[in-house]
């Protein structure tokens, strides 16, 4: 009998949690996913309660993340979730993932994808063996207008790559508000969230974005870190000079203290003939800007886009979509693979676009080799 719908387990992401209801209002925008079960907090009371407020089944009401992946492996196939979700802290990713595996679960993962490389690469090899699928959430990359230029890039209208601009500037934490938000909390404390606050957080979305839409790898990395609020663990400032297969150069700019920011996400790319510029508070719009020639604007919605910016617009030109729908597609785009696998039949490329183990664990080698090189006197350090 042909499958048709996908079911979820979480992990993490109980109430008050802000990025669970987003991957939850992400899954269930397209009908295709199913919340079946969960383990949605640490402590086992407030599990119990964020069950019961998603209305889930009594006895799909996990008090760890232990229990749910031993029970639902004992359940029938026809009832048995998919996949799981973990949208935990850093430090609690690798643990849920790698026992999900072992037990035939497929996993989407918050990013960065584990707390160390060495994990990264244990879940990168468990993926090998099982043939499982994993996929990190580098939300960027499932925009519309980044399909869209992906594409420009790779039908070569920029010509040979030369520079490479990204940066991500945030205000946030401006201020010392470790002590009062426990989004800030976790983040900025190394046994939590990992080597790295800003570059941990949202310079490697930054870095995702530049090898997905260009098509080019980092080569090698000259970082100069700061921790500019008194008091802070972690590093909440930095820039980073790249330099990328094909002898293109780069500017990785990120900081969580550039007051007034929200999420001025934005790329850059310039090749021999022309230039893209996108900008996450503008989604919908892509420039592409000819050497002596009028710029183009390229919008959402449109007939004219390539079919995989058209596969992942889900709107009519002029209505926004951003980042809930960013989520969704890669939510779609990487349950339509399990579907078809599950039905036997092959996956399209538009199923398979969506950032992988690979993805998550090149993420964990561009964290460390950029600390790595911050608290480095050399100039260059190779990635």
């Amino acid at each position: 009998m042909e499958i048709k719908k996908i079911r979820m387990g979480m992990v993490g992401g109980g109430k008050n949690a802000f990025i669970g209801a987003v991957h939850r209002m992400a899954a269930g925008i397209d009908g295709q996913i199913e919340l079946c079960c969960g383990a949605l907090s640490s402590d086992p009371v407030k599990a119990q309660e964020s069950g019961e407020l998603l209305s889930l089944p009594t006895d799909r009401i996990y008090a760890n993340f232990q229990e749910m992946i031993l029970r639902e492996s004992q359940l029938p196939p026809d009832e048995r979730m998919h996949f799981v979700s973990i949208v935990t802290p850093n430090v609690a990713h690798f643990e849920p993932a790698m026992l999900a595996l072992t037990h035939g679960f497929h996993v989407l993962l918050e990013k960065p994808m584990t707390f160390t490389r060495k994990e990264a690469e244990l879940l990168q090899q468990k993926i090998n063996e099982t043939g499982l699928l994993l996929c990190v959430t580098y939300t960027y990359s499932a925009y519309p207008m980044v399909k869209q230029a992906r594409q420009l890039v790779r039908e070569g209208k920029l010509g040979n790559i030369r520079k490479i601009m990204v940066e991500y500037p945030q205000g946030w934490l401006s201020t010392l508000i470790e002590t009062e938000s426990p989004l800030a909390a976790w983040r900025t404390d190394p046994e939590k969230g990992g080597l790295s606050s800003c570059m941990g957080d949202i310079g490697t979305h930054a870095a995702h974005l530049a090898e997905y839409i260009s098509g080019l790898k980092i080569t090698q990395i000259c970082a100069d870190l700061r921790t500019v609020v008194a008091g802070r663990r972690l590093e909440d400032d930095g820039n980073v000079l790249l330099r990328f297969e094909n002898d293109a150069t780069g500017v990785l700019s990120a900081s969580q203290v550039a007051a007034g920011e929200e999420n001025a996400l934005k790329i850059r790319i310039y090749g021999e003939r022309a230039g893209l510029e996108w900008n996450q508070q503008d989604p919908n719009t892509l420039l592409l800007k000819w050497l002596n020639e009028p710029a183009q604007i390229f919008r959402a919605g449109q007939q004219y886009l390539s079919s995989l910016a058209q596969h992942n617009t889900r709107l009519p030109a002029g209505h926004p979509e951003g980042y809930i729908e960013a989520f969704a597609n890669i939510y779609r785009n990487f349950s339509a693979t399990i579907l078809a696998n599950l039905n036997d039949t092959s996956p399209t490329e538009a199923m398979l676009d969506f950032p992988t183990v690979a993805d998550g664990a090149r993420g964990m080698k561009f964290i460390e080799t950029v600390i790595a090189s911050g608290q480095s006197s050399q100039k260059w350090t190779a990635f």
